[in-house]
């Protein structure tokens, strides 16, 4: 837990403190409530843990709750092939994936690259989605 609460200070102090002011108490307080080691998966490389993913599996939808890679390993295409799997495992089943990202956060641009649209906001957030790709055959018909 510790290491996770370093790696989420170290990756979003900047972002929360730039849309709603950093206060470490609250963070940390939210941070300790939200926490469930069932829903995360922390990454690692050559035996060290580098960072964390949180997928929710939804009826009809994956959705990326939250990744955070080590600021020292970031852009080395650590999210982008972890966000990929899961792509790819919400085409197998058919089904779009979801995300919200800080509107402050550069993140955006990745998702974007990635296939991800922006299908809404809020006053600190762009939600975003990646449809799964359509069949290059039309469905068939009934005779």
């Amino acid at each position: 837990m510790e290491f996770l609460w370093g790696l989420h200070q170290a990756t979003m102090h900047e972002y929360v403190d730039r849309t709603w002011g950093w206060d470490a108490e609250d963070q940390r307080r939210r941070f300790v409530e939200g926490f469930d080691p069932g829903a995360l998966r922390v990454v690692e490389r050559d035996g060290r843990a580098i960072g964390r993913l949180s997928v929710q599996h939804r009826p009809g939808e994956i959705f990326l709750a939250s990744i955070e890679i080590a600021p020292e390993l970031q852009n080395r295409g650590i999210a982008t092939r972890l966000i990929g799997e899961m792509c790819a495992e919400a085409d197998r089943r058919g089904v779009p994936v979801g995300l919200s990202v800080l509107k402050v956060n550069p993140a955006r641009r990745l998702y974007e690259r990635l296939g991800f649209v922006c299908v809404g906001e809020t006053a600190t957030h762009y939600v975003m989605r990646r449809e799964p790709p359509r069949s290059p055959f039309p469905p068939e018909r009934e005779p």
